[in-house]
């Protein structure tokens, strides 16, 4: 058992060390001063715009899909060209077939993630 002298000691030492401790931190005031690190000086010499980040990478995805788009039609016409010029060979058709069916699964999944790219950023930007 401690003495009672000893732990009214202990007592005022543990309330004047959360005195301290908790009576410096409610007297901190917030740090407000304006640090300018240069950034709108930097920003405009290598000229940045002022667009939504969300909005470039739109842009991007839109224009990626675009030339996806592109591509598969150049497929779709390439596969129409061996199937024309086939002269009724089957290997010939076959492949041109096969080029065509293709091209056309890869439009469709071309088309399906424009349509989630732009349902996801309408939703991001709204």
């Amino acid at each position: 058992m401690v003495p009672a002298a000893m732990r009214l000691k202990l007592f005022f030492a543990a309330m004047a060390i959360s005195s301290g401790l908790f009576g410096t931190l409610s007297f901190a005031l917030p740090a407000s001063a304006q640090v300018d690190a240069g950034l709108n000086t930097v920003g405009n010499t290598i000229g940045l715009t002022a667009t939504d980040p969300r909005t470039i990478a739109a842009n991007i995805i839109n224009i990626a899909l675009g030339f996806l788009g592109i591509l598969t039609l150049c497929l779709v016409l390439y596969a129409g060209f061996l199937w024309m010029t086939a002269g009724g060979d089957a290997a010939k058709t076959e492949k041109a077939k096969k080029y065509l069916i293709n091209s056309i699964i890869g439009l469709i999944i071309i088309i399906s993630a424009w349509a989630i790219a732009t349902f996801a950023i309408n939703a991001l930007l709204n």
